[in-house]
C-alpha cells in the first residue's frame, strides 16, 4: 500500500480534524465558482473570484475569506493537486455526476468526513438515520473531545453532505436512498483506488468502488461505460481485471528509498 505521505502530496488528508467541523461540501457554491471558470483557473484565480469579485454573494470580507479558506480544505482548488486535477479534468463531462464527484473528492480530503462513511453506507434503503448516531459515532473514539453543541453542528453538517451527494433524503429526518453513480463516478473512484496502489479487481473492492454500489456487475458495467468514453481502459477475462488511465497524467507512487531521504 502507499504511505500517507505520498497520499498527502496526491492530495489526500489525514488526522482528526476535518472541514466538516465548519461547513457541509458547499455543493452551490462549489458549481458556481467552477461555472465561471475554466479547467486552466489556478488557486489564486479561485481566491480572487470568491474575495475580491464576491461571486458567490458572501455578505462580509471575513465570511468570503472563510468560504475560500473551507473550498480550498476540501477541494484542494489547485491544478498542482493530482486529486483535483483530475476532479476538475472531469467535471464539466456529466452534470448529473458533479455532487457525488464532489462527495468523492471530499471524503478523500475530510477524515471527519471519511470516517463517517462506516456509519452511512451500510444502512438499508429506506432506513432512517437520527442525527444522534452521527454524533455517537463522532464521539465514540474521545467522549469529551467535542461539546454537545459542536458534535449536533458537526452532524449537520456531515448530513447535510450525504443529502447534497443523493445519499440520504428529507430535511427533519433524514432516510438513506439509492446515490445515482455515473461513469464518471466510477472512473474517479477507481484513480482513488489507484493512488492507493491497488490494481485489477482490487480496485472494484476497494472503500472508493464499495462507496458507489455494492453491485459489482453495475460497477463492471460502468466501467465499460468509462472505458467507451476514454477515461479508462477496462479490459475483462473472467476473472482476471485490467484498467488503466489512457488520457490523464498519473501521479508518481514511487516510495523513496530510505537512504535516498537523507540525502
Amino acid at each position: 500500500m502507499v504511505e500517507e505521505n505520498t497520499l498527502s502530496q496526491i492530495g489526500f488528508k489525514f488526522g482528526k480534524n476535518g472541514a466538516h467541523s465548519a461547513r457541509s461540501m458547499m455543493i452551490e457554491e462549489l458549481k458556481e465558482l467552477l461555472f465561471a471558470r475554466d479547467e486552466s483557473a489556478t488557486k489564486k484565480d479561485y481566491e480572487d473570484d470568491i474575495i475580491n469579485f464576491n461571486i458567490l454573494h458572501k455578505p462580509t470580507e471575513k465570511s468570503r475569506s472563510l468560504t475560500f479558506r473551507h473550498l480550498v480544505d476540501l477541494y484542494g482548488m489547485s491544478m498542482d493537486t493530482p486529486l483535483f486535477k483530475i476532479f476538475r479534468q472531469w467535471w464539466e463531462l456529466s452534470e448529473d455526476a458533479q455532487s457525488m464527484l464532489a462527495l468523492q473528492l471530499a471524503v478523500a480530503r475530510d477524515p471527519i468526513l471519511r470516517n463517517s462513511a462506516s456509519v452511512i453506507l451500510p444502512l438499508q434503503l429506506g432506513e432512517h438515520l437520527p442525527r444522534e448516531t452521527v454524533e455517537q459515532h463522532l464521539a465514540k473514539d474521545d467522549p469529551n473531545r467535542f461539546s454537545a453543541a459542536s458534535l449536533k453542528s458537526f452532524a449537520q453538517n456531515i448530513n447535510g453532505t450525504w443529502t447534497q451527494a443523493g445519499y440520504l433524503e428529507g430535511k427533519a429526518k433524514k432516510y438513506r436512498i439509492q446515490p445515482k453513480a455515473s461513469y464518471v463516478n466510477l472512473a474517479y473512484a477507481l484513480f482513488l483506488a489507484y493512488c492507493h496502489g491497488l490494481t485489477g479487481q482490487r480496485m472494484f473492492d476497494s472503500f472508493w468502488c464499495q462507496m458507489l454500489s455494492q453491485d459489482k456487475e453495475h460497477l463492471y458495467d460502468l466501467a465499460h461505460r468509462a472505458s467507451l468514453r476514454g477515461l479508462i481502459n477496462f479490459k475483462q477475462v473472467s476473472d482476471i481485471i485490467e484498467v488503466t488511465f489512457p488520457n490523464i497524467e498519473l501521479p508518481d507512487l514511487t516510495q523513496p528509498k530510505p537512504e535516498e531521504e537523507k540525502e
